[in-house]
């Protein structure tokens, strides 16, 4: 049988106002479902094989989602947010 997901509830502390989660946030996470949560890579070069992975596949994964990049009211979204403090391409 599947294991079920355990659903965790952010407040705004936990979700920081530049995109993605804080400190706090990833640290709920990962206590809470016992995943491994990082910091985003925000760096702009000297990134190690790693970090450029994780990067991609962010990039990839967080872009192809659908939902629009910005609200009703011309701010952007969270997904837009979070594209950006990852430094992903924009489409």
């Amino acid at each position: 049988m599947p294991v079920k997901k355990k659903k965790v509830k952010l407040r705004k502390e936990h979700k920081s106002k530049t995109g993605g989660l804080t400190k706090k946030g990833r640290d709920k996470i990962n206590k809470e479902t016992g995943s491994k949560l990082k910091r985003p890579v925000t760096k702009k070069s000297g990134l190690t094989k790693t970090e450029k992975a994780r990067k991609n596949s962010f990039c990839a994964r967080m872009g192809g989602m659908k939902g629009p990049m910005k609200k009703p009211n011309g701010d952007p979204t969270r997904k837009a947010l979070a594209l950006s403090k990852w430094r992903c391409p924009k489409k």
